[in-house]
């Protein structure tokens, strides 16, 4: 198994698209890149923790490999925008690549200068990329968030269609 941390926004938003895929073996939605010790939601919300929402995946490299997990990245969230997410406003919002280690970092690297070089976004890509700091994982109630709450309006108006880009774009990728 190997780690991937990405921040794209919520998190609730990028731990339901990453669960859904072949060799992705957990998703745990928390907090990194910040400077307060043991950070909460409240204080991540606040912007006072210097924290981002993230995602923590374990996945199996000999089932989807780390681009791939960048492509699926890139897909469901928007990289142009600073510290933001439709409407979701704020520095815990940033487009994030925490990376492990030299491999990964080339990866994220190569992958951001072919999505530029193909013009895929009408707008510069902002995404962070730092190396991985300490990975803390959010409160329960944030875990599974979207397979417990598919019925919220958040998750009907903003989750929801990202799975459909997700199913559309990445169908041989999804679990059955």
């Amino acid at each position: 198994m190997e780690k991937a941390i990405l921040g794209g926004g919520c998190f609730w938003c990028l731990e339901a698209a990453f669960s859904r895929l072949k060799g992705v073996e957990r998703v745990v939605s928390g907090y990194c890149g910040g400077h307060t010790d043991n950070p909460d939601y409240r204080q991540v919300c606040s912007g006072d923790s210097g924290h981002v929402e993230v995602v923590e995946i374990d996945y199996d490299p000999s089932r989807i490999d780390y681009a791939t997990l960048l492509q699926v990245f890139f897909a469901v969230h928007d990289p142009t925008t600073l510290n933001r997410q439709g409407h979701d406003l704020g520095t815990q919002y940033a487009s994030a690549i925490f990376y492990r280690g030299d491999a990964q970092r080339e990866c994220a690297e190569r992958v951001i200068d072919e999505l530029v070089r193909e013009q895929v976004f009408d707008a510069p890509i902002v995404t962070r990329l730092e190396p991985a700091p300490r990975f803390h994982p959010a409160e329960d109630h944030h875990q599974n968030y979207y397979a417990l709450n598919q019925q919220q309006n958040y998750c009907q108006l903003v989750i929801s269609p990202k799975l459909a880009k997700i199913r559309s774009r990445f169908s041989h990728f999804l679990q059955n």
